[in-house]
């Protein structure tokens, strides 16, 4: 938009503002939604929303107003009674600006219900010109850094994040009904703790002390469980530095929940049934299209054991394979390179490599069990080979979407394995968990058997809404600012 016109639609503003023609509310009676509902003659209508379309044809004006359940059409018409509200709404009302209209319902030759508009209020104008209405906003970085616009333009990217409210709805239902309880736990720590993952670090002025923004409300959480709630759940905020890709975010949602009492299998019937009760509540259907992909979420899924779709896909047993020197040469045997390979340890590169060779072939909804106790520093040790670990994961598309595991209750094990931690940061792995001895001596004081799930919000909402990129299902994902990004560019 150019200054000018900038200029004149502030000067129109300035003008209104200082008439007192802005009101500060609405009595509105129907949302755009509701009135779609309503039978023909319904009077008393008021509605009020932005006016998103708007055409003259003579002595008659159409528009629609839009609000957050939809848009609605409104008809004013210029009467030999009244010709000064048709004159007052074309003077005064474009498209962009925030309007409260009361009238009749009626519905017009093409069908339309319509609200006959009887009397407007104007309550905000618009100081900037919308993106044109039939193409929206179709460059990615806008729809990124001006959300706002993305939402009022296009309707595919209000129909995710509507569903996106109705999936944490949804979850929350389910871990209710179950009698979970609701906690809060800190997002400013004192060390990171509850995940493999670099921490972003933080100052605390007032207590003069170094922070870290939270990782994970796992260790936490389980405190809660060893303080008597025997089942809690947080939808948390998290924080990992790590790098970006259309799956990961450094700031994400995390719904994370815990039953005491309970182990890995009985998680995974339970997280199994809440996700078939989510789809069948939010969407109705359980066949989703992503990348290509029909991907049905119907039936049971299956279970595969992760060493060996490992082995399968690559042809290296990471079960023989077990330490990092002897994987290492059995990666330059099969010419496979991994990125950062020479900081990484054993697990990390076991991790790295999965990622690389099997997770993007997990097409349809599946869950990958027995994983190296090295992987999973916070679960608890499998009773039969105590190698591995009872953990799962849920992956759909190639994106995991679920994690769970039974708990690592024992502090004397627990204590080891921060221990194996330290070392492997001593040798330069800086997504190693330090010690925390906070959290064991909450450990030593007695925890019951636990059963924990990680469910990445954001994912979730990318896979079963068909979103190509994580950042479509974040309202407003962090980005360069704009005068640092023109600088580099320019370099």
């Amino acid at each position: 938009m150019s200054d000018a016109v900038f200029e004149i639609k502030k000067s129109k503003f300035l003008e209104h503002r200082e008439r007192g023609n802005l009101a500060d509310s609405y009595p509105k009676t129907h949302t755009a939604e509701q009135v779609l509902t309503l039978a023909e003659a319904t009077r008393g209508v008021a509605v009020a929303g932005r006016i998103v379309g708007l055409r003259t044809m003579g002595k008659i004006l159409f528009a629609h107003i839009f609000d957050h359940t939809g848009r609605v059409q409104i008809c004013v018409r210029k009467s030999e009674e009244s010709p000064e509200m048709f004159d007052t709404f074309v003077a005064d009302v474009v498209v962009g600006d925030f309007v409260g209209v009361t009238g009749e319902i009626f519905r017009t030759k093409t069908n339309e219900l319509t609200v006959r508009v009887e009397s407007f209020q104007l309550l905000n104008k618009c100081l900037r010109t919308l993106p044109e209405k039939y193409h929206g906003v179709e460059d990615i970085e806008t729809r990124y850094r001006q959300r706002y616009l993305d939402i009022i333009m296009n309707q595919e990217s209000r129909d995710v994040f509507r569903k996106r409210i109705e999936i944490v709805k949804s979850l929350r239902r389910s871990l209710e009904d179950a009698g979970f309880l609701e906690v809060d736990t800190p997002v400013l720590q004192t060390q990171p703790s509850g995940a493999l993952a670099r921490p972003f670090h933080t100052h605390h002025n007032a207590l003069d002390i170094a922070c870290t923004l939270r990782i994970a409300p796992e260790t936490y959480l389980k405190r809660c469980i060893g303080a008597g709630f025997d089942k809690v759940y947080e939808f948390a905020r998290c924080f990992r530095n790590e790098g970006i890709s259309a799956t990961h975010l450094q700031d994400f949602s995390m719904l994370e929940f815990y039953a005491a009492y309970w182990n890995a299998d009985v998680m995974r019937t339970f997280v199994a049934d809440m996700i078939h009760s989510l789809i069948n509540r939010v969407f109705g259907t359980a066949e989703v299209k992503l990348h290509g992909h029909e991907i049905s979420f119907s039936g049971q899924w299956p279970v595969y054991d992760y060493s060996d779709l490992v082995l399968q896909d690559c042809g290296i047993d990471i079960r023989v394979e077990s330490t990092k020197e002897t994987l290492v040469a059995a990666l330059k045997r099969k010419n496979i390179h991994l990125d950062d390979l020479e900081s990484m340890n054993w697990a990390n590169t076991v991790d790295s490599l999965y990622k690389k060779v099997t997770r993007p072939k997990l097409t349809q909804p599946c869950f990958i069990e027995r994983y190296p106790a090295d992987m999973a520093p916070l679960a608890r040790r499998n009773a039969k080979d105590p190698r591995y670990v009872d953990m799962w994961q849920f992956v759909v598309a190639g994106v995991e979407v679920v994690k769970a595991y039974s708990e690592l209750v024992d502090p004397l094990d627990q204590r080891e394995r921060f221990e194996e931690q330290m070392r492997a940061r001593e040798a330069g792995d800086e997504e190693t968990m330090p010690m925390d001895e906070d959290y064991l001596t909450a450990m030593e004081h007695g925890f019951p058997p636990i059963a924990g799930v990680g469910i990445g919000i954001d994912r979730l909402t990318m896979v079963l809404c068909g979103c190509d990129n994580i950042k479509d299902t974040v309202l407003f994902p962090l980005m360069r600012p704009v005068a640092q990004r023109s600088a580099e560019e320019a370099q």
